[in-house]
């Protein structure tokens, strides 16, 4: 029983989570969203982030609120596993590096929709937000890796060094 309240927690925390880390990347490049995803992203998670900005407020052009309430859904999620007698350093460390490891499966999320946009519909209007999202990341590479016969390969370095990234941060952790 206790899994599948566990499991339920992740699903809802992950959704939750991922919206408020996509509000803060939204609104840390710069990138103006479509109006249904302003209105889906921003309906699910001002309840959280309003109130966190008035005591983190915005600096540097970065949206602290978004990103905190990222972390305090996935430090939330976590403590489930403290009802079991895990020590609380040990869940601040696995909030930690489960935070971690949100950010880089939601670029890597990204990246497969750039990709999926490619194949299937490339003029479909989500595209540019999409690809608008995942510039940051594909432009120092794209300067690095050359078209290869007219195919840009971008997309895959980025993918393998977000996953080079993934055990880097479980080594440090001491999660693999």
């Amino acid at each position: 029983m206790f899994d599948i309240l566990k499991l339920i927690v992740d699903v809802i925390a992950s959704l939750l989570g991922g919206v408020l880390l996509l509000r803060f990347w939204m609104q840390a490049i710069r990138v103006r969203p479509p109006p249904s995803v302003a209105q889906f992203t921003f309906q699910l998670s001002d309840w959280l982030v309003r109130p966190l900005r008035r005591i983190v407020p915005g600096m540097g052009g970065y949206d602290w609120a978004s990103l905190i309430g990222a972390f305090l859904i996935v430090l939330l999620a976590t403590s489930i596993d403290f009802l079991v007698g895990l020590s609380v350093e040990f869940v601040l460390l696995a909030a930690l590096y489960r935070f971690l490891q949100w950010i880089l499966f939601g670029f890597m999320a990204l990246l497969f929709i750039e990709v999926l946009f490619s194949w299937v519909n490339p003029h479909a209007p989500m595209a540019p937000f999409v690809y608008a999202l995942n510039q940051p990341l594909l432009k120092p590479i794209r300067k690095v890796v050359p078209l290869v016969g007219n195919l840009d390969l971008s997309v895959m370095v980025a993918m393998v060094l977000l996953l080079i990234g993934q055990k880097v941060i479980g080594m440090l952790f001491g999660f693999q």
